[in-house]
């Protein structure tokens, strides 16, 4: 008899067939709940709603430092690069990221694990100094509550404004943001991108570090966790085996089960960069992008202590490896 587990998750391409029941964890029924992100996130941080969720690393790994009852898996069903996720108003005078120092820059929230990677990269690949900057959140309210650090300037965007009105109308010089706002997807003539030649950006990037960025992972009640600890492994394997599956039919290179016109050079770029294995698995081929988020936490003053990546998975899953 299998055990019935409530899992709060996405719904992509490596999750579906977890979703749909073409991959089955190994004595677990999934009880699948597809939810807005910041409601999974303030659910499980708080309440530990569900037995095991997706959820925002860089939250997690705070959680973690704080003693919250959470251990993740390394499973990361999410990653971007946030070089393309910087928009300035045209008028602001920024030409290069070291403009953006004594400006005004809005993002969703502090501790949003996009806006920290961005945030790191700025500080670290650009020499832009942080505190320098004056931040505004639109977040009303917080996933979970933390102690904000004292040495940045940090204030809530006024009620009924909005971030992407501010930007287009001057009131703010640039936004950090994990998706497209209304008025670069409208065409608005003073709002670009902060990288142009984003993607570009992004490959060097990934060539110069070696890090394609985290942005989620899998977190488990602990208690659940030391009562049947197998349960970690379980879905480990379950998910990988869901990658799999996605990863079968995008290099079908078929002309008509995408529904898209040009697809084969994007899938063929794709794996000349990242190899056969873009999204991996295991602690071993994602140590130094988790160390380099754990840093990034620490050195922006959200996380008071740096836990070695050893202390933030479970045990039984340390060693656990995937394949192409």
């Amino acid at each position: 008899m299998r055990r019935q587990i409530t899992f709060a998750c996405g719904d992509y391409d490596r999750t579906q067939p977890l979703i749909d029941g073409t991959v089955r964890p190994e004595g677990l029924e999934l009880n699948w709940l597809t939810l807005p992100h910041h409601e999974i996130w303030t659910r499980m941080l708080n309440y530990y709603e569900f037995d095991a969720s997706e959820l925002s690393l860089s939250s997690y790994l705070i959680a973690r430092t704080l003693g919250r009852p959470l251990i993740a898996i390394p499973v990361f069903p999410a990653r971007a690069f946030r070089h393309s996720c910087i928009f300035i108003n045209a008028q602001s005078g920024i030409r290069e990221p070291r403009d953006l120092m004594g400006k005004r820059v809005g993002l969703a929230e502090f501790q949003q694990t996009a806006t920290v990677w961005v945030r790191g990269i700025l500080q670290h690949e650009y020499g832009v100094a942080l505190e320098k900057i004056q931040w505004f959140t639109w977040t009303k309210q917080s996933r979970m509550e933390i102690e904000m650090p004292r040495h940045y300037s940090i204030q809530q965007i006024p009620p009924g404004k909005s971030a992407d009105k501010m930007l287009a109308g001057g009131e703010l010089d640039a936004v950090i943001c994990a998706n497209l706002f209304p008025s670069f997807v409208n065409g608005a003539p003073n709002v670009r991108r902060l990288f142009e030649d984003y993607q570009e950006v992004e490959a060097a990037y990934y060539k110069k570090t070696g890090i394609f960025p985290i942005m989620h992972t899998v977190a488990i009640r602990e208690e659940l966790w030391k009562e049947s600890p197998w349960i970690a492994t379980s879905l480990f394997k379950a998910f990988q085996k869901a990658k799999q599956l996605a990863y079968q039919r995008v290099n079908d290179l078929s002309p008509y089960k995408l529904s898209m016109v040009w697809f084969r050079e994007p899938v063929r770029e794709q794996r000349e960069i990242f190899g056969d294995d873009p999204w991996p698995y295991g602690l071993a081929k994602n140590r130094h992008v988790v160390e380099t988020l754990m840093s990034y936490l620490y050195g922006q003053g959200l996380a008071k202590t740096k836990l070695k990546v050893e202390e933030l998975f479970a045990a039984n899953t340390l060693n656990l490896e995937t394949s192409p």
